[in-house]
Parts: C-alpha cells; structure tokens; sequence
C-alpha cells in the first residue's frame, strides 16, 4: 500500500493516472552522502524501458541541502533522486512517486516545459494519516521538454504555517467580538441610565451593570497586555529565587472568594520548601488563571487541589486538579490557543476573557518549563506545571499519608 495519498486537491494539470510502478524497485540506498537517496533500481530493466537519463552536475549537493521535499524524476516517471523529507513524508517509495495527483502534475511539465505551481493536501504516514499541506512547485529539469525531459518537483510543508494564520484570523475576529461586546453594552446601559434618571434604584441598577462590562473590559485589555508581554517566548530578564509556597498560597487567597461563594474547597499540599529561579507576579498570575479556570468548570460542593512535587532532580511539578465538566479530548489541542473556549457561554458567564490559558503556556515557557493537561469528560481535570528547579532543601510533605499521595487523582475523589 502506498504510503501517502492525496486528500485534497488544489493544483492546475490534468488528472494522470496514480503511481505506476513503472521501473524496478529501488534498494532506497543513499548516494554521495548527503541526505537525498537514489530511487534506481539495482536489478536488470524489463524489457522496452530505457536507461536511467543522466542528472546535471551538482544535483546531489542542491537537494542535499534543500529543506523542502526534492524528487527528480526521469522521462518514465522513475524517481532518480528524493530528498530524506519527501521518503519521510511517503510521497516517493522506492522510485515511484506515490501520490497521484503530483504525478499528474509532474506529467503535464514534463509535456509543456512550463513551470507549475498549486498546493496540495496530502494524507501522510508521518503525522499518523492526518494531512499535510504542500506548496508544490514543479518545473523542467534543464530546459529538457518532451519524453526526454527530466523534471524537479519540490514541496513545501506549510501545515504550521497554515494553523498559525488561521489562529491569527480567528484572534483578530475574536478581539473584535470580546472588544465590541462590553463596548456595546456599556453604551446600551449608558443610554437606559440617561432613560431612567428619574428612578434612583433603576440608575443604581444599571450602574453596578456599568461597572461589571468595565471590569470584564478592563480584565481584557490587561490580559492583552500581559500576553503581549510575554508571548515572545523569551527568557525572564530578572529571575529572583521564588519559593512556590508563596506562590501558591497568594493565587489560592485570590480566588477564594469565588470557590467559597460555591462552596468550593481550595486546598494544598505536596512537598514544602521548593524554590525556583523566575518572576514571582508572573507565577501568580499563571497558577492564579488555572485556579479560576478549576473553580468557574467545577460543580459547587466540590474540591480543587494544589499540589508540589519533585518530577526529577531539576524540575518542580506543580499540579491543579479539579472534579469539573472536563474536556473534550479533541478539544486538548487547543484549549491553550488565544480566545479558544471549550464552552463559550460558561465562559462569558463567569467573565472569563479566553486568554487565561494562553497567559498559562507562555508564563512557563517563559521560566524555561511546559505545562500539561490531561482531562476526561465528567472526570475532571489536571494540569501540571513543569519548572527548572533552584537546588534548596525540601521540607516534610504536608500529608504524612505517603499511600494517599500515590496519586493525586485519588487525593481529590
């Protein structure tokens, strides 16, 4: 089975025919060390097939060095050259190249010896059969047209690049709608007050409305802020020794007042002592975010957890475990995305901005650590702080019970 099939098509040519396995299967060996392999076969031609052409001097070295997918084909659709990407992304196997609509174009080249350019999306067996895009670009191999030609078609992987401006489309559409809606209603009220200024419980009324859309406002924009500040993916310029006790204990006393208006529990526990090299605001604000998150997705009457660990020697593991709503698991990908709501009316109602969890990513990334999540619908959730971790002495943990600490799932159930 071939390795790679076309999905979607998005390229000028006619439409030839899948791969043909013309010519014998190569031995995939490398040539001139470098990393481009030759697609030749090593047994004998069948009969009417013709010697492999000769490729222009240098060949090997340009592909070598190219960071696009390379393949030169010959005037029999043979692969004589391919780049370690393009095996890598199962377009060629052995010397065919495998997904037919390049063929296509390769042929239509081949036959015009003009230079055709499209893109293409392509189901590959790198990323586990989801689908690459390419930016493909095929062209005549010097200046050669007709059944003698040879040709070098080269692709471009531009599935980043596609994901990261669909995320800016999506965050400039989302700022407009998160600026607009507090906006509008603070204009809508200003308006009902000027109505009602004859009715002193109605202005009062409509006032404490005033003031929460320009909370929500301000929230916003100091979230943006702060993300502007910190999305660079740079190092902390100034980092003090922090000791995550203290971290810990100013986000817990921030959301207090929310968890206890619903009965929920903030509790810590985990090892003691613990210090890290960073930004103690900046590890505030990033446990704070997690903490408003596990409070505003969990039932009332429930528990949310802190915990303190060692993961290894060097890094500090700071967990958040709720008993919430959970998430999707197709959703786990993008939950750290600017503005990306897995519920966005639950959001709105507790005023949250969609940025809290991006705040999140890059204030770690930031002190040189990740962060993960792993979640289950109706389950809850976890999210854990990985962080480089300043030698210091550890202190007893907090629960002497080391059975209940196996697990810290099992210590909020």
């Amino acid at each position: 089975m071939p390795a790679g099939r076309s999905s979607t098509k998005r390229v000028g040519g006619e439409h030839g025919p899948g791969a043909n396995g013309k010519g014998g299967h190569g031995d995939g060996g490398h040539g001139n060390g470098t990393p481009v392999t030759s697609g030749q076969g090593s047994g004998q031609r069948r009969p009417g097939q013709s010697a492999p052409a000769a490729l222009p001097a240098g060949i090997d070295s340009v592909l070598g060095v190219l960071l696009s997918s390379a393949v030169v084909l010959d005037s029999e659709d043979r692969v004589l050259r391919a780049s370690a990407a393009a095996r890598e992304f199962g377009l060629v196997e052995d010397d065919r190249l495998v997904v037919g609509e390049l063929l296509a174009l390769v042929r239509q080249v081949r036959r015009e010896g003009a230079t055709r350019e499209g893109e293409i999306d392509v189901m590959t067996s790198r990323f586990g059969g989801r689908a690459t895009s390419f930016a493909v670009r095929v062209a005549p191999l010097g200046g050669s047209v007709g059944e003698a030609g040879l040709v070098l078609l080269l692709a471009e992987d531009q599935t980043e690049s596609r994901r990261v401006d669909e995320v800016r489309r999506d965050f400039v559409a989302n700022i407009s709608h998160e600026l607009k809606t507090p906006v509008g209603a603070l204009a809508l009220l200003a308006e009902t007050v000027e109505e009602a200024a004859h009715d002193p419980e109605a202005v009062l009324r409509f006032a404490g409305r005033m003031r929460q859309e320009a909370s929500r406002l301000t929230d916003l924009v100091q979230d943006l802020i702060m993300l502007s500040r910190i999305q660079a993916a740079e190092p902390v310029p100034d980092p003090t020794p922090v000791k995550l006790d203290a971290v810990i204990a100013e986000a817990l006393d921030r959301c207090r007042m929310k968890a206890n208006a619903r009965g929920i529990v903030l509790e810590s526990t985990g090892e003691r002592g613990v210090s890290i090299m960073g930004d103690e605001d900046l590890l505030v604000t990033a446990l704070r975010n997690l903490l408003e998150n596990a409070v505003a997705y969990s039932p009332d009457k429930t528990r949310v957890q802190v915990q303190v660990r060692r993961a290894d020697a060097s890094t500090a593991a700071v967990t958040v475990t709720d008993q919430g709503i959970g998430i999707p698991e197709h959703e786990l990908e993008r939950i750290f995305e600017r503005f990306y709501r897995v519920d966005p009316a639950r959001s709105r109602a507790t005023g949250g901005t969609g940025l809290g969890l991006a705040i999140v990513k890059h204030v770690i990334q930031a002190h040189g650590g990740k962060v993960t999540v792993w979640s289950k619908e109706g389950g809850g959730s976890t999210f854990t702080l990985l962080l480089p971790m300043r030698p210091s002495r550890v202190l007893p943990t907090v629960s002497t019970d080391h059975a209940k600490a196996r697990s810290v799932r099992e210590a909020v159930k």
